[in-house]
């Protein structure tokens, strides 16, 4: 894998310098005095590490994992991620690691509450939505964007809370977008400018720095996507006490956070946010595109909350 030297990069509010090119991250041009995350290669981390593969071993504010035919990777104090790549490890496939697994174990040990979902940003506003994989997250997103707001974050959002614990902030991740052929076809968009994430031949990164919103922006709700046969669709508030639960299973690689002694600021993070954001619930039919009819539900459900 080439390298690049001394290139920085903005993602998640962090500047990043970086061994290793990310086409998919802006760059910062203009000097800067102080670098937040290290991004480098060690060819021989791997010779020294020994444990299962996917298995995250935790010790010293470090995790290390391994990836089969990937390499071996180590976030180090919130401050640092080291590769080792395998010898013909896909470039892309590293750098899908890099950006999601690795990052997501990074903002936690920052102190940052990574949620899995995407964010758009309405009336100055951060809204987020979760759900398991395949809900529609990112087709909803799109759909908002359609409609000319911008997007926030894709895949992990980075929410911070203040020390009052009173209001939750959402930093921009970088522009890009991950969909599925069939989102692209609902949205009469050809995959053809587009390449194909490792591995999902019908999944695709799109570049979305046109409709992006580089700013952080206060959360002001979260919405939760559940997928069901039934032909209506029906939204609904999620009592305070569930959001508990829902937060933690749609925390970003939430397994890491026993490993990482981080259950007891976790569960006061999450009952802080349950405490300050409205949450809802939307079921909605898996017969049909209904990304354009659930944007207008919930700008309507915003519009009554404000």
């Amino acid at each position: 894998m080439k390298t690049e030297t001394k290139v920085v990069y903005k993602a998640f509010g962090l500047t990043i310098i970086s061994d290793i090119p990310f086409p998919e991250l802006p760059r910062v041009n203009e000097d800067v005095e102080h670098v937040d995350i290290v991004v480098k290669m060690d060819t021989f981390l791997k010779s020294g590490f020994h444990a299962k593969p996917f298995e995250f071993v935790a010790d010293d504010f470090r995790l290390t994992v391994q990836i089969p035919d990937v390499g071996v990777f180590r976030i180090q104090k919130g401050k640092e991620i080291v590769i080792s790549p395998f010898a013909g490890a896909d470039e892309d496939l590293i750098r899908l690691y890099l950006l999601g697994s690795c990052f997501g174990a990074l903002l936690l040990q920052r102190g940052c509450y990574p949620l899995h979902g995407s964010a758009v940003a309405v009336n100055g506003k951060a809204y987020a939505f979760v759900g398991n994989s395949g809900a529609g997250k990112s087709t909803l997103a799109s759909a908002f964007m359609e409609k000319g707001y911008q997007l926030l974050s894709d895949d992990v959002i980075a929410v911070s809370l203040t020390q009052e614990n009173k209001t939750a902030l959402v930093t921009p991740s970088y522009p890009q977008q991950k969909l599925w052929q069939q989102s692209l076809d609902a949205f009469g968009v050809s995959n053809s400018p587009f390449r194909s994430i490792y591995g999902r031949e019908n999944k695709f990164c799109i570049p979305v720095a046109h409709k992006y919103c580089s700013s952080p922006l206060p959360l002001a709700g979260v919405f939760e996507l559940v997928k069901t046969d039934a032909e209506c669709i029906t939204i609904q508030p999620v009592l305070r006490l569930e959001r508990l639960h829902k937060l933690f299973m749609h925390t970003y690689r939430q397994y890491l956070i026993p490993k990482m002694n981080l259950s007891e600021w976790h569960f006061a993070s999450s009952a802080a946010l349950a405490t300050v954001l409205p949450f809802y619930q939307i079921t909605r039919s898996t017969k049909g595109f209904t990304a354009h009819q659930l944007v207008e539900m919930i700008l309507n459900t915003i519009q009554k909350e404000d």
